[in-house]
């Protein structure tokens, strides 16, 4: 048991939120755009918020300033936190022009806010959990989309609850939060979302 919650904590870890999010607004957005065209948002979006986190977790390791993909002291979390807000905004103002695709340019917006707040509550020596802050950061963005295209996407969402609730178990069961970090996590995650769609819902 304890090895399937570890390896669901890794295929939820919180830096495929982004991805994940870019890959939802193409499958369910009804606008017709070309795969080469979605191509050249997701592998940039893709290596900014996966591939380079992962090598800097590594350099971090190596200097002594991390000892785990979960970043459980709050002084290891700081420096992984102001590297992926600056990926963040990169993808924003270089890889996702606000008046093509504004309900994704928002969704970054949105996870700009919910880590800008996550990294002020690390000086307040508070945590949270960031797995369910994506959790939380996903679900919204996929029923403000059922909403905004007015699309049924009921199962969708369901099981992206179902999930937020199996990631937190996880998170749980090894010990990695108390239950108010992970609900202060979700609901950081899901208000952030909410404060962006009014600009595009």
């Amino acid at each position: 048991m304890k090895v399937l919650l570890k390896a669901i904590s890794y295929i939820f870890h919180p830096l495929f939120i982004p991805v994940a999010g870019t890959v939802a607004y193409f499958l369910i957005t009804p606008k017709y755009t070309p795969l080469s065209v979605q191509g050249a948002f997701f592998f940039p979006i893709f290596v900014l918020t996966v591939i380079i986190p992962i090598i800097t977790y590594f350099i971090l390791r190596n200097l002594g300033l991390a000892s785990s993909v979960f970043m459980s002291d709050l002084k290891e979390r700081k420096y992984p936190m102001y590297v992926h807000i600056i990926l963040l905004l990169f993808v924003i103002y270089k890889i996702i022009p606000h008046s093509n695709i504004v309900e994704l340019y928002f969704y970054f917006v949105g996870l700009v806010i919910a880590a800008l707040t996550a990294l002020t509550l690390l000086f307040f020596k508070t945590k949270i959990s960031m797995h369910l802050m994506g959790m939380g950061s996903l679900v919204m963005f996929l029923t403000s989309l059922s909403i905004h295209f007015e699309v049924n996407i009921t199962l969708a969402i369901s099981i992206a609850t179902l999930l937020t609730g199996v990631v937190a178990t996880s998170r749980l069961y090894l010990n990695a939060h108390t239950p108010i970090e992970l609900v202060l996590g979700f609901f950081i995650g899901l208000l952030s979302q909410l404060l962006t769609i009014r600009f595009w819902l």
